[in-house]
């Protein structure tokens, strides 16, 4: 079983980084990250993130 993170900010001006240290002290082993508006629903990496998903992560 593996464990991914997900890591999203709206715009340039903000900082994954708490994100992203949250999501690794998690244990995550893999962290998707993007820089996306909320609004929008095309989110690659969320994509890429739920693609990667096999049965019990």
């Amino acid at each position: 079983m593996a464990v991914y993170g997900y890591a999203r900010v709206s715009t340039d001006g903000q900082s994954l980084t708490a994100q992203i240290a949250e999501l690794k002290s998690a244990k995550c082993e893999k962290v998707f990250q993007e820089k996306i508006s909320g609004a929008q629903s095309d989110r690659k990496q969320l994509s890429r993130l739920i693609a990667a998903l096999a049965k019990g992560d």
